[in-house]
């Protein structure tokens, strides 16, 4: 059967909120973290708002030593050190003795483009054949798997530390890999989650897809509008979110907060084919990985309460409501609650699940459900589906057991976990 694993850790680095009080507050206000950026006026983007956070130099200092701070770009890794290294402090657990790794704790922390503006420094410094004046902080700033590392070296973990890269799937598909290495029996803990680097650098090549909102340029809380029928694209965002995840027996023997449990989950692919493109889902896989999660995690589709589903403000939404209600078998006042936290903070990309994931947590932990920002036009698509009743406007507190939440990506890849209260 294998070991029960739960949440006993958060930490968070999100376009509206640094930090676990000032996220929550945040998520159960309805504050969007969206904003203009004049740097991207002046770069003639056509969608000048975006979704980055703010970091103080006193939360920088509490997270970095003056010497790591020097010459560090990769926002990327800002955020996931500072999110990672909140979400240990918040589970209670101890940094390893300086000669003595924890060989128990390990960490699956993914990105998808890291180090952009370091790797513009590099290639600028190569190119004018300064290479001496790289710096020695150059490679673990620009390697896929910088973040863990340096997460890694600060807690000192001895068990598996390594990077996953799937796109906007990755923050759920860690949490499911971190998951699968506790209840084989090969971790007690694992600190799991994702980061994304902001910039134009980061966001530029989807502003020249022109799949990002072009219309919100002077109105920026009202740019991401999932379930929208006047949604105009995703709007892009960066950040980071972790989740310490453990053994129950661990967490109990500690004493530990414990905000739920992990059921369980699927992680797919469409493999590109039935509908399925590099930007496309294939309807069939999405519904098959919804399917597969709730039998992974012994749940029948009726004991879904609340839905947090990928949702980016495109014309995709609605056939993700459908696919959602083809594989619930659930449809019109039956359906479950459902919202998308993109109108908050935006599409994160390879971030977006875990700072979701961070704030579907909570929404377990406080048995409250988040508000959905900026569809108070719901798209005819999905009236037709379910009822309006199923998506609320405004947070509210619910007594609910089971939360299933899913992310879609890039490549035709899904993940969907379920999680449940303790």
């Amino acid at each position: 059967m294998g070991s029960r694993v739960v949440v006993t850790g958060l930490g968070v680095c999100a376009p509206n909120g640094v930090g676990l009080k000032s996220f929550y507050r945040s998520m159960q206000m309805g504050v969007s973290g969206i904003r203009h950026f004049a740097e991207l006026e002046e770069l003639n983007f056509g969608c000048q708002v975006a979704g980055a956070p703010q970091i103080s130099q006193e939360q920088l200092r509490s997270h970095f030593t003056s010497l790591e701070q020097r010459g560090l770009k990769a926002t990327g890794i800002i955020y996931g050190v500072m999110a990672g290294l909140d979400a240990w402090k918040d589970a209670a657990l101890p940094l390893a003795a300086e000669d003595d790794p924890d060989w128990h704790s390990g960490i699956v922390f993914g990105s998808g483009t890291l180090g952009v503006d370091k790797f513009n420094e590099a290639m600028n410094l190569v190119d004018e054949g300064n290479v001496r004046r790289l710096g020695s902080t150059t490679v673990i700033q620009t390697m896929a798997s910088g973040v863990s590392a340096y997460l890694g070296g600060k807690i000192g973990c001895g068990n598996q530390v390594t990077t996953n890269s799937s796109a906007c799937t990755t923050g759920t598909e860690s949490l499911l890999m971190g998951f699968d290495r506790i209840k084989n029996g090969q971790a007690e803990r694992m600190l799991v989650g994702s980061c994304s680097d902001s910039g134009p650098y980061v966001w530029g090549g989807f502003d020249a897809m022109r799949i990002l909102p072009r219309n919100f340029n002077d109105r920026p809380e009202s740019a991401s509008r999932p379930m929208s029928a006047s949604a105009q694209g995703f709007v892009p965002g960066s950040g980071a979110g972790a989740l310490v995840l453990e053994s129950l027996d661990s967490a109990k023997a500690r004493g530990a907060n414990i905000y739920a449990e992990v059921l369980g989950g699927n992680i797919n692919s469409g493999g590109q084919r039935g509908g399925g493109t590099m930007t496309a889902p294939n309807s069939e896989s999405v519904q098959r990985c919804i399917l597969s999660a709730l039998e992974n995690s012994k749940v029948q589709a009726s004991e879904v309460d609340i839905v947090n589903g990928h949702l980016t403000a495109t014309s995709k939404d609605a056939l993700e409501i459908e696919n959602w209600s083809r594989a619930l078998k659930r449809k019109g006042g039956d359906f479950p609650r459902i919202n998308s936290f993109k109108g908050h903070f935006g599409h994160c990309l390879s971030a977006a699940g875990s700072i979701e994931l961070v704030a579907c947590i909570l929404q377990l932990k406080e048995q409250m459900v988040f508000g959905n920002l900026n569809c108070e036009d719901l798209h005819p698509e999905i009236v037709k589906i379910i009822s309006s009743d199923c998506v609320p406007h405004k947070s509210m507190n619910t007594d609910f057991q089971v939360l299933a939440k899913a992310s879609f990506g890039f490549g035709d890849v899904n993940a969907c976990a379920i999680f449940r209260t303790c």
